[in-house]
């Protein structure tokens, strides 16, 4: 690995650590341009930044003039500032109910208000007749850790009823303890679901493992997107969706089981599927298009002959929820936090990298769409990549910048899986002895659930860092109160936006600090690799083996 990577990264000896960056270049990451970007990307007239909207175009028509307006090459080889991401969008057009039945007794759960479901099938209708539930526990299984939660059940034309997050066992050497793994994620569930070839998969929502309350899982009411890839859609299990914790319980007793005494036993590797012997019933009618979403990508070409062939990348999010259900008599799901500010810190960034002379190595900026329906987006361009991914040496990615002030630390989602972190520290340390710190919550499987991950499948060392928690001049424990308050009152709803108590210098704190990374990977003689045992290492030094 080490001669592999020494192969490819050997334009310059300096210590990159010891290397003073341009002043020039942080003073140009400020408040009063981080705020301007904010203030137009999360103004109504954006109408949300849903993929496939007029809020699209005007999304494009800004991002794309900021990055010509700063003398930024175009980022796509064809000459334009964007790569197009073909998107089919499919919206339920009734108000279906789910009916559960045994027998002459039945379960009627109600439409978004007790559970909600989708398909990804390209087609205009899906269903669930009379399918069997059979309860998979957490769906996993993780022969590394001696985990099979199917056992070899046949699901084939049947339901999984499956539990939220890993299971909580006490050995911290299994599923990483505390913290969240893939396995946990909601949209592995799903995709066991297409493997075991399952009619349908339902998701029992419970807040706490989920990471979010079930009034997020209801904004999948609206239409949802994925890639066009019709054989893969059309493998998928035909129904997916969430159930409510009260409904599920309900089932439960319904079958006879109650349901904390399986959950209990779900913990355990000694767990079997447990066929309900209860059957689900759902109709879906559809509506189908299909649109060229775009990924947004700008250039600073490295000044070293060899070296401008690698590439880092800053990543941010674009698009948000568009126009979607009332709350409190607002529509317009503006995004300010999520991500209105990261595209900030990017084109913030990107100003710092354009009025300067360039680094060795080649900086990417890319504004990606569709995360909020699933990391689209950044998978298209991570397995349809403008530059090879096997020259691609880092990802720093940034989703929701810090809002409320300073702080003396910086949080690190998935602490300790690349040199990254050295950087990181380094770049921390220039700011007045800011200290790196792992995620408060781990549980919630942050390192997953932005785009930096499909950087990540592919084995490019992404970084993905989060608000600080200890705030300068304030007390310890409003780092998390804040975060809290977020989540549970703004996340995914149209109450996320500029607030009068915003105070961006967080953000820019933040953003100076994502600079001095990049600035010093992009002169350092050799790459950042991935730790030792990290479960991405291997995808990295297979594809440097090419």
């Amino acid at each position: 690995m080490l001669a592999a990577t020494l192969a490819v990264a050997c334009g310059g000896e300096a210590d990159p650590f010891k290397t003073k960056i341009p002043g020039d270049g942080i003073a140009a990451i400020d408040t009063a341009m981080m705020m301007h970007h904010i203030r137009v990307l999360a103004d109504d007239s954006l109408l949300g930044r849903a993929p496939g909207t007029l809020g699209e175009e005007r999304t494009a028509a800004y991002i794309e003039a900021m990055f010509s307006g700063m003398g930024l090459k175009p980022g796509n080889p064809d000459g334009t500032y964007f790569q197009k991401v073909p998107l089919v969008g499919i919206t339920v057009t009734n108000s279906p109910t789910l009916t559960f039945a045994k027998g002459g007794a039945r379960q009627s759960l109600k439409w978004r208000d007790d559970f909600v479901a989708w398909t990804k099938h390209v087609s205009p209708s899906a269903a669930l007749n009379n399918s069997p539930l059979v309860f998979v526990g957490y769906g996993i299984e993780a022969p590394e850790f001696g985990w099979d939660d199917f056992k070899g059940v046949d699901l084939t034309g049947k339901t999984m009823v499956v539990l939220v997050n890993d299971p909580p066992v006490a050995d911290t050497a299994v599923f990483g303890g505390k913290r969240m793994t893939y396995y946990g994620r909601w949209t592995y569930k799903y995709e066991q679901g297409m493997k075991h070839k399952a009619a349908g998969v339902l998701i029992v929502h419970e807040t706490e493992p989920a990471g979010y309350p079930f009034a997020v899982v209801q904004g999948k009411v609206a239409e949802q997107f994925d890639l066009v890839t019709p054989d893969k859609n059309m493998g998928r299990s035909s129904v997916e969706g969430w159930i409510t914790l009260d409904q599920a319980k309900a089932l439960f007793a319904m079958a006879g089981q109650d349901f904390d005494s399986l959950k209990a036993t779900a913990a355990t590797k000694e767990f079997a599927p447990v066929p309900l012997g209860v059957t689900a019933s759902l109709s879906l009618r559809n509506k189908m298009r299909t649109i060229d979403s775009r990924n947004f990508i700008a250039k600073v070409e490295g000044s070293d002959s060899t070296l401008k062939n690698e590439y880092v990348l800053y990543n941010a999010h674009w698009d948000y929820f568009g126009i979607g259900a009332k709350v409190n008599g607002d529509s317009i799901y503006n995004g300010a936090s999520d991500n209105a500010t990261g595209v900030a810190g990017l084109l913030t960034i990107a100003k710092a990298f354009a009025m300067l002379a360039p680094p060795k190595r080649s900086v990417l900026f890319l504004s990606v769409t569709a995360e909020e329906q699933g990391l689209l987006g950044s998978q298209y361009y991570a397995t349809n990549p403008l530059y090879p991914i096997e020259k691609t040496v880092a990802v720093i990615n940034m989703d929701g910048l810090n809002t409320w002030g300073k702080t003396s630390d910086i949080v690190v989602m998935g602490y300790g899986a690349s040199d990254l972190d050295d950087y990181a520290r380094a770049a921390a340390d220039e700011q007045g002895g800011r200290v790196l710190v792992p995620d408060a919550e781990p549980e919630k499987g942050y390192y997953y659930r932005s785009d930096h991950f499909n950087f990540a499948k592919v084995g490019v060392p992404a970084f993905y860092p989060g608000s600080g928690i200890t705030f300068v001049g304030k007390d310890s424990t409003y780092g998390m109160q804040k975060r809290a308050e977020y989540v549970a009152n703004h996340y995914h709803k149209p109450s996320d936006d500029i607030k009068p108590d915003w105070d961006i210098s967080g953000a820019v704190q933040d953003a100076q600090l994502y600079y001095r990374i990049g600035y010093r990977v992009a002169i350092a003689p050799t790459w950042p690799q991935w730790r030792p045992g990290n479960e991405f290492r291997a995808v990295r030094e297979a594809s440097l083996k090419k």
